[in-house]
């Protein structure tokens, strides 16, 4: 019997799902997803992307048995078993979408189309998101993500339409992630994975969530309810960006003439996040078409400007929330009990370890790749990049932790919260306690080196010396006449008539980013 092979990746679901539907076209499906040991060893990888990896595969199994059909889970390298599968029932197509992923699965799919193409197997893959594969110049780029995002999303296939497939060698145990490799502790409150979970979540935010959306998603007290927290089921592929694209419009129709004075600020808000998806397939783009710059610097000028300078004393403070700056050490907290904080204090916390910290944002990335639920690499490495201003072609970007405090929570409710230890600190002191006199630190019984800890280094003059190194090279002109071919394989064309004056008096297009 002849079958297709459909090779679920980070794409669970049966809605908007080209690969499957186009199996199932051609007669009988096996639809398999393979959970990679060498994958899991990876050091961006964590239990808490394991164990949403598997709610998400377990509502795709419902899916598909919905449709006829039900999820083969195999464990073992990729290549091994299309071989082991090829050898006990061969088949002649194997289909999937594409991936943008880590230099693992980057690897791993080099390896599978070798193995297709000395195996007589044909593979056929469909893009994911808005990413073009092959791309050859970015100034088609934007029409190309409008093309792909109002294309007719694609139905599922109907109830008990599919002809199933089993794995010859029956059904395989799920390894527990202690044997993957995999840390034994993952945030207690963390997303649940799964479509329909997904799908709730959507409905929550276009319906009620996002009248909050502008002007609530910058402070971490607002941000959980405001942001649209599909971030994680977009990465999972559970919800196809199509889908939430065309929802969003939909929805964006519907206030449309409101007299609701309500209404039209969540009209305005719903416009931010259509931006923000753009956004987002404009970044997985960049790795897409450069898979290095998740291992090195974007712009090679940049390189060693860090490397050699390894403080393993200020990444240890950084990783245990004990900086001494509370915004800082509450967004660690938050991040191990929840997986997620919101974009401005990601980008807060990459700042400090970048400038003040002077980190190299390789090893950070890696360690916020595992704290992050929604670890997407595409948009991950390029974010580490642009903040940790290796990039060449973006506005230095230095987040002051108490500045964004005062900004983004003035009456210290979040860092309460988050830090036990500084309840008892007055308002006076709370931002900045190590200035605490000895009697006040007595009167509210917190010891400042005991209790709660120091600031590492002196923020003012550190981010001072960071700044000026950083602009000296982008100074320099070697530096600066790299940059325009970074922009034309890299850039944005939106928004080009825009000047960014912040190298030291040279100009160059401003590029998209996350602030409006």
């Amino acid at each position: 019997m002849t079958f297709t092979v459909v090779w679920f990746k980070r794409d669970l679901r049966v809605h908007d799902h080209a690969p499957l539907l186009h199996a199932a076209r051609q007669g009988p499906v096996l639809c398999l997803y393979v959970v990679e040991p060498g994958y899991w060893a990876q050091p961006d990888a964590a239990l808490q992307h394991y164990l949403f990896l598997q709610e998400c595969l377990q509502d795709l199994d419902a899916q598909l048995r919905a449709c006829g059909a039900a999820l083969q889970v195999a464990v073992g390298d990729v290549t091994q078993i299309l071989a082991r599968l090829h050898a006990a029932a061969p088949f002649a197509q194997l289909v999937s979408h594409e991936e943008t992923g880590n230099g693992h699965t980057f690897e791993r799919d080099r390896a599978v189309a070798r193995w297709c193409r000395d195996h007589g197997v044909t593979w056929r893959e469909w893009p994911q998101h808005g990413v073009v594969r092959r791309l050859q110049t970015r100034d088609v780029w934007h029409a190309r993500w409008r093309t792909h995002m109002h294309a007719p999303c694609l139905p599922a296939p109907s109830t008990g339409s599919l002809k199933g497939v089993g794995l010859p060698w029956g059904k395989q145990v799920w390894p527990a992630g202690t044997a993957l490799g995999l840390a034994a502790d993952a945030p207690r409150r963390r997303q649940r994975g799964g479509r329909s979970t997904g799908q709730a979540c959507l409905q929550d935010f276009l319906l009620e969530r996002s009248q909050r959306y502008r002007g609530g998603i910058s402070s971490p007290l607002t941000a959980p309810s405001a942001c649209s927290r599909l971030s994680p089921y977009l990465a999972m592929g559970c919800l196809s960006m199509r889908e939430v694209v065309q929802a969003t419009e939909q929805r964006l129709l519907q206030l449309k003439g409101c007299a609701d004075p309500a209404a039209a600020w969540q009209s305005k808000g719903l416009a931010a996040f259509i931006s923000r998806l753009h956004w987002h397939c404009h970044f997985i783009q960049k790795l897409e078409s450069e898979p290095a710059l998740e291992f090195r610097n974007l712009h090679r000028g940049y390189d060693g400007l860090r490397e050699a300078e390894w403080n393993q004393a200020h990444f240890a403070a950084l990783v245990s929330g004990r900086t001494g700056w509370p915004m800082v050490d509450a967004c660690v907290a938050m991040l191990r009990e929840t997986g997620w904080i919101n974009f401005r204090m990601r980008a807060m916390l990459v700042s400090v370890a970048s400038y003040p910290l002077w980190l190299h944002w390789r090893p950070v990335g890696l360690w916020l790749a595992r704290q992050f639920l929604d670890y997407e690499p595409g948009i991950h490495w390029s974010q580490m990049q642009m903040q940790a201003g290796t990039t060449g072609i973006n506005t230095t970007r230095v987040y002051n932790p108490i500045k964004q405090a005062q900004d983004q929570d003035p009456q210290g409710t979040f860092v309460r919260h988050w830090l036990p230890a500084l309840r008892r600190v007055p308002d006076t002191w709370l931002l900045q306690p190590w200035r605490m006199p000895p009697e006040v630190q007595a009167r509210c019984g917190v010891r400042v080196g005991v209790d709660i800890p120091e600031p590492v280094v002196d923020l003012e003059a550190a981010t001072r010396q960071a700044k000026a190194r950083i602009h000296a090279l982008r100074g320099r002109a070697d530096v600066r006449n790299a940059n325009a071919a970074i922009v034309q394989k890299h850039g944005s064309r939106l928004r080009r008539d825009r000047v960014d004056r912040s190298s030291r008096g040279t100009a160059m297009p401003q590029q998209q980013s996350l602030d409006f």
